[in-house]
């Protein structure tokens, strides 16, 4: 029951607590790939203690804190008493909690991979391949740069866009919608989203829906900025902003494009090594903390 408390009290901290400092620090804009990983720890880190605390509650007795041989417990071998005696059943519940946020995660993966896949079909009755620029290129007025992610991505232009765009803005903008589709963001951007889904009401899980987006965004940003100089991307961002895309899609512009270039513009300094560093510490430990609650010296 200890452990218990112990886990619950710890996914109440990184569900409620840790989220708040996190959405408003400032270093976050400095460093959005560390940034991202650190959201997707805490989510990690808060699932994984949630199903240890049910596994706690739902399997009671007197648990073993012995290195190894606690973390074999924790996973239903050789408990006191024996599951294998009428009890494996109590592992349903545990597992119900763990399998919540993961078939969220894989309804959603479905979802927007048929709604990618619908729109990657249209494409090709509508647009033209441009093998020079690597995109398709759909004949529309307003100036806009989407890309679909995923094993059949597209990098969409229209048509306006080119017009409007010089040869050294079109070539940061389809830096930008490279670095989505090789940094694989929709992954990043459908765990939180399905987060979201699942605990609609857990600060952690509508910070991280809210942030995520940006941060990705801020993140191929910079992936562009290494070859393209900033201003160029920050222009071609502010002349494709009010393009409408996909909701499934990553767009060079959006409702955050100002944002995005006033921080091209005036690039602030990076965080501090002691932070990035604290901070890469933190995405790696996170997931792991709650093994060790569990399996640390807790009096029963």
């Amino acid at each position: 029951m200890t452990a218990a408390l112990a886990l619950l009290g710890y996914a109440l901290m990184v569900g409620v607590l840790a989220p708040l400092p996190l959405a408003r620090a400032g270093w976050t804009h400095r460093a959005p790939r560390l940034a991202v990983a650190l959201w997707q720890a805490l989510a990690l880190s808060f699932v994984t203690a949630l199903v240890l605390a049910v596994h706690h509650l739902a399997v009671p007795g007197v648990h073993l804190h012995l290195g190894l041989a606690g973390l074999m417990h924790v996973c239903g071998v050789d408990h006191p008493g024996g599951l294998a005696a009428g009890g494996s059943w109590r592992l349903l519940l545990p597992a119900a909690v763990a399998l919540w946020p993961l078939g969220r995660f894989a309804a959603a993966l479905a979802r927007t991979a048929r709604h990618r896949r619908r729109h990657r079909a249209v494409l090709d009755l509508v647009a033209a391949r441009d093998r020079g620029l690597g995109a398709h290129v759909l004949d529309h007025d307003t100036p806009a740069a989407y890309c679909l992610p995923g094993r059949r991505s597209r990098i969409v232009l229209t048509r306006g866009a080119l017009e409007l765009l010089t040869d050294r803005q079109l070539a940061a903008v389809l830096a930008h919608e490279r670095a989505h589709v090789t940094g694989r963001h929709h992954l990043a951007r459908t765990a939180a989203d399905a987060l979201a889904a699942a605990f609609p009401f857990l600060p952690l899980a509508r910070l991280a829906a809210r942030e995520t987006p940006l941060l990705l965004e801020m993140a191929a940003d910079d992936r562009a900025v290494r070859r393209h100089p900033r201003a160029v991307l920050a222009a071609a961002m502010y002349r494709v902003a009010d393009g409408q895309v996909p909701r499934t899609a990553f767009a060079a512009g959006g409702p955050a494009a100002l944002l995005r270039v006033r921080r091209l513009l005036t690039p602030a300094p990076a965080p501090h090594p002691a932070l990035r560093a604290a901070a890469t510490l933190a995405s790696a430990a996170a997931p792991i903390l709650p093994l060790l609650v569990t399996c640390g010296p807790i009096l029963p």
